[in-house]
């Protein structure tokens, strides 16, 4: 596959612009795996949320690797504001759809959606398009009350030593993390490390406490996900992480798909920056996950399939 074709799109940003990704391409290119061995990480590109989820399952080995038969799972987006899709302020309802129609196929027993949302919870299921989901037999469930939430130690953490954490995910058997990329003005990134803040009551105490240290903490949870599936289909380049406008948008027709957190958000940072500089230093919670060993930043040290539809 040439370079030139892996990364191809174009952006919504008032104008249209075009774009050749060379920067993520350059980081993905040399460490390309065999189309026989299961890669690290899939990125995918070029085609619509259920199809691209397709191409990166089966490239994995198949959503059965992940979920069992009889498994009661949790598939947690990112729905946390009052925006419609074309926004980019929650992730995009027809993946969470379809992958609660994977699970399913898989086996699930029951699957359960839900958000620890900032604006009300009603209103975000709904305007997002996310509680469609209700339509492939998902559940949806709150987060809108403490009630929802227990207790549990964050033994490894460096900041965050307890958090109270959403029910649903303390009696799942798996669960999945679904966030959109986009910019946020505190995390600066908001992906799937940041997208663990929707799982835990207490957010004001991670932005009193060293925001970034306490997203890595967070991360290091004992019942960690069993995938990361990043939307990158549309993604909020500026004024996260409610954005204002179409204007903040980039069309990107991207996914990034991989078990490991932080090397799932170092690629996504790679993507984002093909639309807006962002240093990695300024990611803090990526060299702070990495420091607790909940994955590499260095890209070459994992085995990446890319696919372009």
């Amino acid at each position: 596959m040439k370079r030139r074709d892996f990364l191809k799109t174009s952006v919504v940003a008032g104008v249209a612009l075009s774009l050749n990704f060379e920067g993520l391409q350059a980081a993905l290119s040399s460490n390309t795996v065999a189309v026989e061995q299961a890669p690290d990480l899939v990125a995918v590109m070029g085609g619509e949320p259920a199809v691209m989820l397709d191409k990166a399952l089966e490239a994995l080995g198949g959503i059965g690797k992940y979920i069992k038969k009889g498994q009661k799972v949790v598939i947690k987006p990112n729905i946390g504001w009052d925006r419609t899709p074309e926004l980019a302020g929650n992730t995009n309802p027809e993946l969470i759809k379809a992958l609660v129609k994977k699970c399913f196929e898989a086996g699930a027993e029951k699957v359960t959606v839900f958000d620890h949302t900032c604006d009300n919870w009603q209103k975000c299921y709904e305007t997002s398009g996310i509680a469609a989901v209700k339509e492939a037999g998902g559940i949806i469930m709150p987060g809108n009350d403490e009630k929802y939430f227990k207790e549990v130690d964050i033994p490894d953490g460096v900041t965050l030593k307890k958090a109270k954490i959403h029910e649903s995910l303390i009696e799942a058997d798996a669960w999945i993390n679904v966030p959109i990329l986009k910019n946020h003005g505190g995390a600066k990134l908001s992906c799937a490390m940041k997208n663990m803040m929707g799982i835990v009551w207490d957010r004001r105490f991670f932005h009193q406490n060293d925001l970034q240290q306490c997203i890595a903490d967070i991360c290091t949870w004992k019942k960690k996900p069993v995938l990361n599936i990043v939307d990158a289909y549309r993604m909020m380049h500026q004024n996260g992480p409610q954005g204002k406008s179409a204007a903040d948008v980039a069309t990107l027709k991207s996914m990034i798909v991989s078990p490991n957190i932080v090397a799932v958000d170092t690629a996504a940072l790679a993507l984002f920056n093909q639309v807006k500089k962002l240093d990695m230093a300024a990611v803090g919670h990526l060299s702070k996950g990495e420091a607790l060993k909940l994955g590499s930043t260095d890209l070459k040290k994992i085995n990446i399939k890319r696919i372009k539809i």
